[in-house]
């Protein structure tokens, strides 16, 4: 059905299909612009001077006049030009070392182990080790002799120490209190930290003794003497077994066990005495002249046996009179004198610019006076 044409609005004239199917805006029905009134004032801080101020209102009233005709409001760029805007503040420099302060506690409390710190641990925790053996003022007297003077001594664990002097000057006694054969009247003796006083079964575990007068069940055969120390000692029957076939074939005892001690002779008797100081295996070794009457051979021998025991971390402590022993063989040595020590530390700490029996003789008094024996120059035939 056709359509009226005056159902539509009069076109303008050239209006084309396009333009009949926009939309239609209506028109303003005025051109002259609306007077909006004067423009609120500027805050104080950004009025520089009149000028200023005179242009600002100028732009602010173009701008009203814009807005209300539907322009585009105007360019900031204009508006920064007329408006002074203070710059903004420097940021601040960056803190270093406070974060670096963090980052070190934070390394400090983290759970990361630092093997540095374990090696410090592992260095004190060494050096807080009880010594083998530590004596503070030991006195002992018999009667009004004092054969020990309120001796000093400490010996480090791993340790060859060496005990010397003149005879009768305590070396014995002193070896002997420290293995709990004689008690002291003054003073303490600790082995291994284990107080003998306090504690002599505990301290006596932890020790094995040569003594200088060997008692001992001379009835007995070697290897039941033997038997009898470690059994004595706690250990199981199988390791004492094991253990006098191995120190009889260190020591060259092996065709002498079934013989009676009583028959041995001074060197095999130490020999045999020895063994049983070590078949426990302890911590520190107290020997009364271990060399004393032992031929060179069973020497050495013995002497390779108690090397190898203090370089796995054994200790011994030992009189002597053989100064060129002590000097070659000891780490450390005291010079002790009428019951007191009058030199103490390592070998050459003591021996100085001298050998160490020339020290000794120093230390001793000097060599004593030989005149009043001319009757020995002459024979009684």
């Amino acid at each position: 059905m056709p359509v009226p044409r005056d159902a539509f609005p009069e076109e303008p004239e050239g209006a084309t299909r396009e333009g009949r199917e926009a939309p239609v805006v209506p028109l303003p029905t005025s051109h002259t612009p609306v007077d909006p009134g004067p423009p609120p004032p500027l805050p104080a801080d950004l009025v520089d001077s009149p000028d200023s101020a005179d242009g600002a209102h100028s732009a602010d009233s173009a701008d009203s006049a814009h807005s209300v005709e539907g322009a585009a409001p105007a360019d900031p760029a204009d508006r920064a030009e007329e408006i002074e805007i203070p710059p903004k503040p420097p940021l601040p420099a960056p803190a270093l070392e406070p974060a670096l302060e963090a980052d070190t506690d934070s390394d400090t409390d983290s759970d990361t182990p630092d093997p540095f710190a374990a090696s410090v641990v592992l260095d004190e925790t060494t050096a807080a080790a009880p010594a083998a053996l530590t004596l503070r003022a030991v006195t002992k007297a018999f009667g009004d002799t004092r054969a020990v003077d309120g001796i000093d001594l400490t010996v480090p664990a791993g340790t060859f120490y060496g005990l010397v002097g003149p005879n009768g000057a305590g070396k014995t006694t002193t070896l002997s209190l420290i293995a709990g054969l004689l008690r002291p009247d003054k003073g303490t003796i600790e082995v291994a930290g284990v107080d003998a006083r306090a504690n002599p079964t505990g301290a006596k575990r932890l020790m094995g003794v040569l003594p200088d007068r060997l008692r001992t069940f001379d009835r007995l055969t070697g290897r039941q003497l033997l038997y009898y120390y470690g059994v004595l000692r706690g250990l199981p029957s199988a390791t004492v077994e094991s253990r006098i076939a191995d120190l009889a074939r260190a020591f060259d005892l092996t065709d002498a066990l079934g013989r009676t001690v009583s028959d041995y002779s001074a060197g095999m008797l130490k020999k045999v005495m020895l063994a049983g100081a070590l078949i426990h295996s302890p911590r520190l070794l107290v020997l009364d002249e271990p060399f004393e009457a032992v031929d060179p051979v069973s020497s050495a021998v013995i002497l390779d046996i108690l090397s190898a025991y203090v370089a796995h971390g054994g200790t011994v402590i030992l009189s002597s009179h053989g100064m060129q022993f002590v000097e070659r063989v000891c780490s450390r040595v005291a010079v002790i004198v009428a019951g007191q020590v009058l030199a103490e530390g390592t070998v050459d700490e003591v021996r100085g610019e001298l050998t160490l029996e020339q020290r000794f003789i120093e230390l001793a008094g000097g060599l004593s006076d030989v005149e009043g024996l001319e009757w020995l120059h002459t024979f009684s035939d």
